[in-house]
Parts: C-alpha cells; structure tokens; sequence
C-alpha cells in the first residue's frame, strides 16, 4: 500500500517506499535505507516495529492500530519524535 512521503520528510531529503509485499515501508535519507516500519499482527489489528537498519535497533512503540496506513503513520510518528523533527 504506497504511501506518500510527508513534506516533512521531503523537507530533510528523506523519503518513504512502500515494500513490494505492502507489509513495511521504508525510509531513506537520500539513497540510503536508514529506518523500517513493519506491521506485526498484535490483538487481531496492526502493530509496528520501527528498526533502525543501520545497527537494528528497535524504537519502541507499543501501540495498536485499526488499518495499515493508521500503522504507517503511527511508524513515522515514532520516527519524526527520534529524530526531533
């Protein structure tokens, strides 16, 4: 499910891919992969895991969406607060 990339990504030439399987998107900074959002099946709805691709950590978020897209966004509202934007 493609999903576009907010301005205020843009804004930090970074950029959000939907993965082939619709499963995970990722987020680049320029060319290169730095974080991924991934849906896990958490209380027969949508949890995320948010990974930092460059050493694996995890960021945490242990909240629990009704939709994907709820997810995705709820992915990089996990993201936008580790990085200060």
């Amino acid at each position: 499910m493609p999903v576009a990339t907010p301005d205020w990504m843009s804004r930090h030439d970074a950029s959000l891919v939907a993965s082939e399987n619709g499963n995970s998107w990722m987020i680049y900074f320029g060319k290169e992969l730095t974080y991924l959002i991934s849906l896990v099946p958490s209380k027969g709805r949508h949890g995320i895991k948010v990974m930092q691709t460059i050493n694996g950590k995890q960021l945490p978020c242990d909240k629990i969406f009704d939709t994907p897209e709820q997810a995705c966004m709820g992915g990089l509202d996990v993201f936008r607060e580790k990085v200060g934007w």
